[in-house]
């Protein structure tokens, strides 16, 4: 059996509210028109009673009515008295009674002396009763009210009878229902309006955009945020926290800051120190700050959320230093190897012009002793290396450093005081290279257009401190510099992006604990004391 799938059109976020403001507002008037129409119908008619009950009381006590049913000879003052009732209070007939219904007046004088028609006057003249009633009698359909005529004794000797047309109760409720009816309408009207003006508030609200393209959009920044492998996390402008991500909850969980939900929070007593209130009243961005949490390194990158002019939250960026770092490492080991194949490339090609000039003329004893020359040297100082440093990527790092070295012409020369073990924290190497590739990079450029061109570094490792010191026989660095070359974008070469190097060396020497002393006499000399504790990967 095949399924039918219906598909609805979705509907705008306008069509809706005018659809749902116009359905609530048009069963609410329904309903409270139902209701007031009734209400106030049964008040006009309660109120038409009582005024035919109040004219047919004030009747009944005038003497010209208890006189003209006393004596027959009166009756036509009667007449006259209930003529004028009539037309002073606008009622359909004012009508006199005896005891045995025979009519005293009437609006219609030819009626006069004949029994009252309607059937529903004998309350009035067996019980002496006051009420009011609906029948049709000679002039129609009518509302009466009756009332009895008592005499100075108290005894009854008539009745008075009032109407009013009920096409005049009729019209006075329809003029009711009228009005209620109008001002139903003037409501929808207005409704219509305040949801159409409403609707386009929420819209402009929204960026114009329509229900369905929100919940979209939502579910699309989830599905983002949580497959993001840095953490993020975002505040208001209260300083609460409004989201979390999965990377973010694992991050807190391993530092051990979070063990609950924490959204609604304030971010400050989640996570003390994170610095996102300062960048909400700031309103400026903090990029690649390094920050720790229970001894745990994160990087963390804060910008505030800026919505027509106003800081309306921030939203920070975390993600562990240790994992930056083991990036780190990879990419210098790939640069390194790069850079010692490219140094080497250049070597034996100039080892290759060498041997080729020597073919050419023959010197076949000199080539050989050459070659045998180029083997040793090179056995020699791989084999010098590989002996003192036993770590493999700061070995294989000097090494690279070394046919750097050659390449520009300069004189590379190494000295070990002692053997230098691997580190137990493979971030110390990282941080090593550091500092070395930039001091070394420095030495070499500083000679390498004079006569005179060499570099020598020489390591200790003694009592868990490693030596580390870089000479070079260049023009040295003028003492009004000395205290400036660690600052950041500041150098003493010319060119574009420099001032780097150093300011990384010593941020690195910071994070090792360690220290760093120059010296400008004959060139220049960095000496580098760091804690080094060993225990790590090295070469058997």
């Amino acid at each position: 059996m095949r399924r039918i799938h219906l598909k609805f059109p979705q509907l705008k976020l306008t069509t809706i509210i005018i659809l749902f403001v116009c359905s609530v507002v048009l069963i609410s008037l329904l309903i409270t028109s139902l209701l007031a129409g009734q209400s106030t119908g049964r008040t006009i008619e309660n109120s038409l009673e009582e005024k035919a009950l109040t004219t047919a009381r004030a009747a009944a006590e005038t003497e010209e009515i208890q006189n003209g049913l006393q004596d027959p000879s009166a009756a036509e003052a009667v007449q006259q008295y209930t003529s004028t009732i009539q037309e002073a209070v606008s009622v359909y007939f004012v009508v006199v009674m005896d005891m045995d219904g025979i009519r005293i007046s009437h609006p219609d004088e030819e009626l006069i002396g004949e029994a009252f028609v309607g059937g529903d006057e004998s309350r009035v003249l067996e019980q002496g009763e006051e009420y009011t009633s609906r029948a049709a009698g000679t002039l129609g359909e009518s509302l009466r009210a009756f009332t009895p005529v008592f005499d100075d004794d108290g005894t009854q000797i008539g009745a008075v009878a009032v109407g009013l047309s009920l096409d005049t109760v009729d019209a006075a409720v329809a003029e009711n229902q009228y009005r209620i009816l109008t001002g139903s309408l003037l409501g929808l009207i207005i409704g219509l309006i305040g949801a159409y003006v409403l609707s386009r508030y929420i819209r402009k609200i929204m960026f114009g955009m329509e229900p369905h393209a929100i919940a979209r959009l939502h579910e699309e920044r989830n599905h983002m945020l949580q497959s993001a492998h840095e953490g993020i996390t975002a505040i208001d402008e209260n300083g609460r926290i409004r989201l979390v991500n999965r990377s973010a909850r694992e991050l807190f969980t391993q530092a051990g800051l979070m063990t609950e939900d924490p959204e609604g929070k304030r971010i400050s007593d989640v996570i003390p120190g994170a610095g996102l209130e300062r960048v909400l009243h700031t309103g400026k961005e903090e990029i690649n700050q390094e920050y720790s949490f229970h001894g745990l390194s994160i990087i963390i990158n804060r910008i505030p959320i800026i919505v027509n002019g106003r800081t309306v939250g921030a939203i920070a960026t975390f993600r562990d230093k240790t994992e930056i770092n083991s990036l780190a490492e990879e990419l210098t080991g790939v640069q390194m190897y790069a850079d010692s194949l490219r140094s080497q490339s250049h070597e034996f090609m100039n080892y290759l012009h060498v041997l080729l000039g020597m073919i050419k003329m023959e010197k076949y004893n000199d080539a050989a002793t050459y070659i045998s020359r180029i083997v040793d040297h090179q056995a020699h100082e791989v084999q010098n290396v590989a002996y003192y440093i036993k770590d493999p990527v700061l070995a294989g790092f000097i090494i690279g450093k070394a046919s750097y070295a050659r390449e520009a012409h300069v004189e590379f020369q190494l000295s070990f005081e002692t053997k230098i073990p691997a580190s137990a924290d493979r971030a110390v190497t990282g941080e090593l290279v550091t500092i070395l590739g930039n001091l070394i990079n420095n030495a070499v450029e500083s000679v390498v257009n004079l006569t005179e061109k060499k570099v020598h570094v020489h390591f200790s490792f003694v009592d868990g401190l490693l030596t580390v010191s870089v000479t070079d026989s260049g023009p040295g660095i003028k003492e009004e510099d000395a205290e400036k070359i660690f600052l950041k974008k500041y150098s003493t070469k010319e060119g574009e992006a420099r001032g780097f190097g150093l300011h990384l060396v010593k941020e690195s020497i910071e994070k090792l604990d360690g220290s760093i002393e120059t010296s400008i006499q004959d060139g220049t000399e960095f000496t580098v004391i760091i804690p080094y504790e060993t225990g790590g990967e090295s070469y058997d």
